[in-house]
């Protein structure tokens, strides 16, 4: 497994709000090591027994914490992720909407720091069996040997819950996000699970717009040794039409599910035409 593991212990900042109450309890649920939430103006409360402080580095003189989690509104998420990139090693931001000038200057600081970053517009992480830090559903996760990267959070589901009832487990998956500047990308996550002991093989779920998709296969091609699966989103996507997510956009020739396909093909990944076919195509592999 990789960046959740038996080690991370983890803040939440926006505990208190509707979404980051609600997903905390869903966290403790699966027994993800939360030890700690920020809220400021809410410190001394607490929330199902995790303590709430007004500040990350007040969490932190208290706690031993390594990672946050971010659930404020897009318009606060810039300072949030420059609180935990100053104090944590790894800042997962699920928050929406967040303007690409404030993504930017956001990247820029965790470079500088040395801080992973997953997101933003996340579904987050989880590790099946350890715990998860994100908003997924974990019913349809289970243990295994098999690593999960997506731009999209609804396909992680979709081929997740396909490869559970396929009798296929999952070692970590990992969605990094659909915007079009967000932090760890896909061969940030192709090197750690490349890394990874537990991880045999691993599942690429791209979608159209950029060049992530392109870039990702020329890791494979030069680097992996560990088979790799994928399904490229956005099939019927017109050019020039945004579908979805905020980066997938297809400009000119690039960009497309075709171009996409042709990249991974030529690394020797197979390229599922369906969701629905990712199990066979692993089957094959592993």
């Amino acid at each position: 497994m990789i960046l959740l593991d038996k080690d991370t212990k983890c803040l939440v900042q926006g505990i208190t709000g509707k979404q980051g109450s609600f997903h905390t309890e869903q966290m403790l649920n699966y027994d993800t090591s939360i030890v700690a939430g920020v809220t400021p103006g809410k410190g001394g409360q607490t929330f199902l027994d995790v303590p709430i402080y007004n500040s990350v580095e007040e969490a932190c003189e208290q706690n031993e914490i390594n990672s946050s989690i971010i659930f404020v509104p897009a318009k606060f998420a810039k300072d949030a992720a420059f609180e935990s990139i100053r104090h944590l090693d790894l800042v997962i931001i699920i928050s929406e909407h967040i303007p690409v000038h404030d993504s930017l200057e956001i990247m820029a600081y965790a470079e500088k720091m040395g801080t992973t970053v997953i997101g933003p517009n996340t579904p987050g992480v989880i590790s099946p069996g350890v715990g998860k830090l994100g908003i997924m559903p974990t019913h349809i996760f289970a243990e295994g040997n098999i690593g999960v990267i997506s731009r999209s959070g609804t396909l992680t589901y979709e081929i997740a819950s396909q490869l559970t009832r396929a009798g296929i487990g999952q070692s970590t998956c990992v969605g990094i996000g659909g915007d079009p500047v967000v932090g760890t990308n896909y061969i940030d996550i192709l090197e750690r699970f490349e890394a990874d002991k537990d991880t045999d093989a691993v599942v690429l779920i791209g979608e159209i717009g950029g060049n992530a998709e392109e870039k990702a296969a020329e890791y494979i091609k030069e680097e992996m040794s560990k088979p790799v699966v994928s399904y490229i989103a956005g099939r019927t996507a017109p050019p020039g039409k945004r579908m979805g997510h905020a980066g997938a956009i297809i400009q000119g020739n690039t960009g497309t599910v075709k171009s996409k396909t042709e990249a991974l093909n030529g690394a020797g990944v197979e390229v599922a035409k369906m969701p629905s076919q990712i199990v066979d195509l692993l089957n094959k592999v592993i």
